[in-house]
């Protein structure tokens, strides 16, 4: 079975970008710069990358390694939205900031709430991106593949969310063009053999503190 295996260098790059850029912090945390300089970041906690103000921030549920908001410098009319922001009355919201839309999807399993928790799917510069949050199955799954995803990130830790077997299987459910393995570990950023451990061609390993471009 064939991988695709990146190990890719951070690299400065000058604004506006000619493409949206995705930084992996590690663990569960993502930063992403649109091409036109919009600055997002999602589940603030772990790695490096904090020191670009943001536009909006977005956080999963309000366990201690995804809800660091204080980590962030952010602009005076930065957008923060939680899980009580984006799952209201059992509904999930959809939003639109600038001109990144934020889609709130099912995040669930025995140790997060179905009614505390979101994953997200962001459509930024036209790709879009679904990052589970911490999660296992949900009955939300089966409906991505219809909905030909770019990304899926995947949260893989097999202790308080699936583990590799699980997330292969969503993964197939999902059918993205790239699935990335994150939050693999309990304290630590990243783990090269847990995340190889995702059987699936679309596989996209992205070390912490390394950035692709959407």
């Amino acid at each position: 079975m064939k991988s695709l295996f990146f190990i890719l260098a951070a690299v400065c790059t000058a604004t506006p970008l000619c493409a949206a850029e995705l930084l992996y912090q590690g663990h569960g945390s993502v930063r992403i710069e649109a091409s036109d300089g919009m600055v997002i970041y999602v589940d603030p906690y772990a790695g490096e990358g904090y020191d670009k103000n943001a536009d909006l921030i977005l956080v999963t549920h309000e366990h201690r390694d995804h809800n660091n908001i204080d980590l962030i410098a952010h602009k005076d009319n930065a957008t923060i939205l939680r899980s009580k922001d984006m799952l209201i009355d059992g509904k999930y919201q959809i939003k639109k900031v600038g001109n990144v839309q934020i889609e709130a999807v099912p995040a669930y399993n025995k140790n997060h709430k179905k009614e505390e928790c979101v994953g997200y799917i962001l459509t930024i510069d036209g790709k879009t991106v679904y990052l589970s949050g911490d999660t296992s199955t949900t009955d939300a799954m089966p409906g991505f593949k219809d909905r030909n995803l770019d990304y899926a990130f995947l949260c893989m830790d097999g202790k308080y969310n699936m583990g590799p077997e699980e997330a292969t299987e969503c993964a197939k459910m999902i059918g993205a063009k790239h699935t990335v393995p994150y939050h693999m570990a309990p304290g630590k950023l990243f783990d090269a053999e847990i995340a190889k451990k995702l059987k699936v061609d679309s596989l996209l390993i992205i070390p912490a503190g390394s950035k692709i471009e959407l």
